[in-house]
């Protein structure tokens, strides 16, 4: 199976050098036909760097949505996406739910423990993500967001009781290698490659994530 980053490891996944944000939202849309969209990015302000949405306090500083109309500007062309990001080169990247992929979002902690556990019971993974905010993101097929409470019950947890998010259309996740102001970048813990281009269901996954999740409250 494809390497990869241990939970004790977290801090040495490679993170992408030498690229552009501008080049990378571009082969997202290429080359995995992902819809893109620039959000907010980070401004020198007194030595200190903030977020261009000019909240102090933003609990996502330089990588959330830059506008209300973010899901209409999403863009799966790479022509457009390189317009757009001409405009504004240091902007976030971040990727729309709900269209080529959803995502399960859990904890930090949760996301290593279920990663190891799908390895041994040896599932077809596909891309996740670890955000600074120590959350783990596994992309998997649209439509996610509808079952997952109904897969949760069947597992005997009630989804309230899990930290265990899926999310679909209206949603968005913020892709390497964007940066949440001081506290470093978004990175891969599973990069995307050839042969992970074929999401997983969420079904496949969901019970390792759930009983991650419950080992993780």
């Amino acid at each position: 199976m494809e390497e990869t980053i241990a939970g004790t490891q977290a801090a040495q996944i490679p993170q992408q050098r030498g690229e552009s944000l501008l080049e990378t939202a571009v082969r997202y849309a290429e080359e995995r036909h992902w819809d893109v969209f620039p959000g907010t990015w980070l401004e020198a302000v007194d030595g200190m760097q903030r977020c261009s949405c000019g909240d102090a306090s933003c609990p996502a500083p330089g990588a959330h949505p830059a506008r209300p109309d973010w899901a209409a500007q999403a863009t799966g062309g790479a022509t457009v996406a390189r317009r757009m990001w001409q405009k504004q080169p240091t902007a976030s990247i971040l990727l729309p739910t709900g269209r080529t992929f959803d995502a399960l979002s859990v904890p930090e902690s949760a996301g290593f423990l279920a990663l190891a556990r799908m390895e041994r019971m040896e599932l077809t993974l596909g891309p996740a993500t670890l955000a600074p905010d120590r959350r783990m993101h596994f992309f998997v097929l649209p439509g996610a967001s509808a079952k997952v409470p109904d897969l949760v019950r069947t597992l005997g947890w009630s989804p309230s009781s899990l930290d265990l998010v899926a999310l679909g259309e209206g949603a968005y996740v913020a892709a390497p290698p964007t940066r949440f102001g001081s506290r470093g970048a978004v990175q891969w813990v599973r990069r995307p490659t050839p042969a992970n281009r074929w999401l997983p269901d969420a079904e496949e996954l969901i019970s390792p994530l759930a009983y991650a999740c419950g080992r993780d409250r």
